[in-house]
């Protein structure tokens, strides 16, 4: 292989927040592997030419390498070069999920059976032509009002011609920072907030502002501050925040609603997870309506699959500006699960599955808080806790190695922005669907967070 070929198969793009960029060159090979992009026996371009064809210094290539020869995808072979490894015969190793956030499937119910149900319920009152062809954008009056129930529950009956029915939350995030915010305007957030939010604003050319927080999120001084440097809309999750599950307090949320009235920005408040805590505060959107872009998914509190959200708008015009952007690369919701997630809401069979999860969610906090090692400053709420790391452990090196051990956890750095990310670890809770199965994945990290990593010796002073 010549060296422009060698190298044209590596147009990876450095995303921010998506982790060190050694473990992005080396998640770059996993998934060139995974693909056949790249195959067994091919080799590597030579680790100082990479660096200087990806604009990295050479020991991030260095590490990234290192990184995938412990994953098994390759292997050096001395003045030959390095390689990708050729399959064993070895059965790999089956990775648990505790990285990834996602509702378990809910205590008590049949989601097959549901699911089967659902549809055949929408096929006896739709017409499959009609399910099968463009729909309205942003969803059609039924869409719409079972959206306005479903919100009901966090931010109280709203009009559903201020609904809008996204592809799930992403979209809708997205949707909202194009009709808002221009290029070179800035995101005010906190420092440690959702990926999404950042893949967003660095594909659109956004910035993101980080203001100063205290212990209960975002300071309106720091909201303030971050305004008057260019800050166009404010980005908050304010309970059970992802990654922290921290909820705001009340006396907070009327601040910041007061310090951006006085900024004269618009608020996004993403809050994929209040429906999990009894007794939340009141959402910002029912404090004050007419200055936030509300946006409840269903990716967190049913299942993914739908892939759903519901955006609450300030007023009609708002609706029709966030329409217009989410038309520019969602045309619309998939129809068939716009029918069935009405179908769903309007039997009830929604709220089944949420008590569901619920319930399921609620034991798996319990168990969590059993087996790992805390403190666990945020309720017992939720989808995911925030666990802090004894000094003798960096986020980004349990990261690995419990992943070396078969285990997925998220390091602070992934939701960080700026130097500094505390030492803490998110754990998801969803995504084993076997209760016991996920009580022996705990078990494991909380050993794992315990010991001494390997290599490390006391220090005699």
């Amino acid at each position: 292989m010549h060296n422009d070929e060698m190298y044209a198969s590596w147009p990876l793009k450095f995303v921010r927040g998506a982790g060190p960029r050694y473990r992005q060159i080396a998640d770059f090979i996993a998934g060139a592997v995974a693909d056949n992009r790249m195959q067994p026996g091919d080799r590597l371009p030579p680790q100082r030419g990479l660096a200087q064809h990806l604009g990295v210094d050479l020991t991030t290539v260095t590490r990234a390498y290192a990184e995938a020869g412990q994953r098994g995808l390759i292997e050096p072979r001395g003045p030959l070069g390095t390689f990708i490894a050729r399959p064993t015969d070895e059965p790999l190793l089956q990775m648990l999920d505790l990285g990834m956030n996602m509702p378990p499937l809910p205590l008590g119910c049949d989601l097959q059976d549901l699911l089967r149900r659902g549809l055949a319920k929408a096929m006896e009152r739709h017409d499959v032509g009609v399910m099968m062809t463009y729909h309205q954008a942003g969803g059609g009056p039924a869409e719409r009002e079972a959206g306005a129930e479903w919100l009901a529950q966090s931010v109280g009956r709203v009009d559903p011609d201020r609904v809008l029915v996204c592809p799930g939350a992403q979209a809708a995030l997205a949707a909202v920072m194009l009709a808002y915010s221009r290029p070179g305007d800035g995101i005010v957030a906190e420092p440690l907030v959702y990926p999404g939010l950042l893949t967003a604003a660095q594909q659109f050319g956004r910035r993101i502002l980080v203001a100063d927080t205290d212990a209960d999120g975002m300071t309106p001084a720091g909201l303030e501050r971050a305004c008057r440097d260019g800050g166009r809309l404010v980005y908050l999750n304010p309970t059970l925040q992802n990654p922290t599950a921290h909820t705001m307090s009340v006396a907070r949320r009327r601040d910041l609603l007061r310090a951006a009235a006085a900024c004269g920005v618009r608020i996004i408040e993403d809050d994929p997870y209040s429906l999990f805590l009894q007794d939340a505060p009141p959402a910002l959107a029912s404090l004050a309506p007419a200055s936030v872009f509300y946006i409840a998914t269903l990716a967190k509190t049913l299942t993914p699959g739908l892939r759903t959200a519901f955006v609450l708008t300030p007023d009609l015009d708002g609706r029709r500006n966030v329409l217009a952007a989410m038309r520019s690369f969602a045309v619309m919701a998939a129809p068939l699960m716009g029918v069935l997630t009405t179908q769903w809401i309007a039997s009830g069979m929604a709220q089944q599955i949420l008590d569901g999860v619920r319930a399921e969610a609620h034991a798996r906090q319990r168990l969590a808080r059993q087996l790992l090692p805390g403190p666990f400053p945020s309720a017992a709420a939720g989808i995911h806790l925030w666990q802090t790391l004894p000094d003798r452990w960096t986020a980004s090196d349990l990261e690995r190695v419990a992943r070396d051990e078969g285990l997925s956890v998220t390091s602070s750095e992934v939701f960080h922005q700026g130097p500094g990310a505390p030492n803490a670890i998110r754990i998801s809770l969803g995504s084993i669907p076997d209760r016991q199965e996920l009580g022996q994945a705990l078990e494991h990290l909380a050993g794992l967070v315990r010991r001494r990593p390997r290599g490390l010796r006391d220090v005699i002073v």
